[in-house]
């Protein structure tokens, strides 16, 4: 029989050599995982202007199709341009595709509070594409279980809804993870975000579906989620959210 003494040090071995495993495990996986979830970010930025690229491709594509990254803040000052081409900045030097979306909307809703100072900056892809010139907002929001995430293309006229993506972490698999389905993403395309005096709408995720709507609302919506009722208004509150950051730079960009 082993003593206490032959059982605790051998537990204690045990587990340091199990963490040194892990430790280890960890650090030399974690330059992959990293590249993954780049990869990953780009396919899905690429993907609401309808570039359907893989992991081996996506790098070339974003090169060749994203012309150019901005960080702009909610008051419209656009604070950093990155040149994908040249790889160099022409303004600034915070690069855009860097920016975590978490920690920006956190920064905003700290100001609000009262409890922060440092203001936030939102990136904006541009992308030429068949001729034709596309703006790329990152989105970030709630769900019912976890945080959403996804992007909206717009056309050159900065209001009408080119494509989307949308994603998430755990909601409910037939019900609020239909977000991430084609059928609902689909609504999207020819929506638009301004009225025709370019006051600010966003897209409603309307429970009962856009036909609800007046007829003159109906562009600015898409049907809810059957049975996704909170995912749904998540959505919602996402883009609203996220695009209202844009409206002063939009505006102020608008083709004469």
């Amino acid at each position: 029989m082993f003593t206490n003494r032959y059982i605790f040090t051998y537990a204690a071995i045990l587990v340091i050599v199990v963490a040194a495993i892990l430790s280890f495990a960890a650090t030399v996986l974690k330059p992959y995982q990293e590249r993954n979830v780049r990869t990953e970010k780009i396919m899905d930025i690429l993907k609401s202007v309808n570039i359907t690229a893989d992991k081996k491709n996506a790098e070339e594509l974003y090169n060749k199709y994203i012309t150019e990254e901005k960080a702009i803040t909610p008051e419209g000052e656009v604070v950093s341009i990155y040149k994908t081409g040249s790889k160099s900045f022409e303004k600034g030097d915070i690069r855009p595709f860097d920016i975590n979306m978490k920690v920006e909307l956190s920064k905003q809703a700290a100001i609000k509070s009262g409890k922060g100072k440092e203001k936030p900056v939102f990136p904006l892809y541009v992308c030429n594409h068949d001729n034709k010139t596309f703006y790329i907002i990152p989105l970030r929001g709630k769900g019912l279980w976890g945080p959403i995430w996804g992007n909206i293309s717009l056309k050159d006229d900065f209001k009408t809804v080119y494509g989307v993506t949308f994603g998430h972490q755990g909601e409910t698999p037939g019900l609020g993870a239909e977000i991430a389905t084609e059928k609902f993403q689909s609504q999207f395309p020819g929506k638009t975000i301004f009225d025709d005096s370019y006051n600010f709408t966003s897209v409603e995720v309307v429970k009962g579906g856009a036909a609800t709507l007046p007829s003159d609302k109906q562009i600015h919506g898409v049907d809810a989620i059957s049975g996704g009722t909170i995912t749904s208004k998540g959505v919602s509150a996402m883009l609203h959210d996220c695009l209202s950051n844009y409206v002063p730079y939009i505006k102020a960009n608008l083709k004469k």
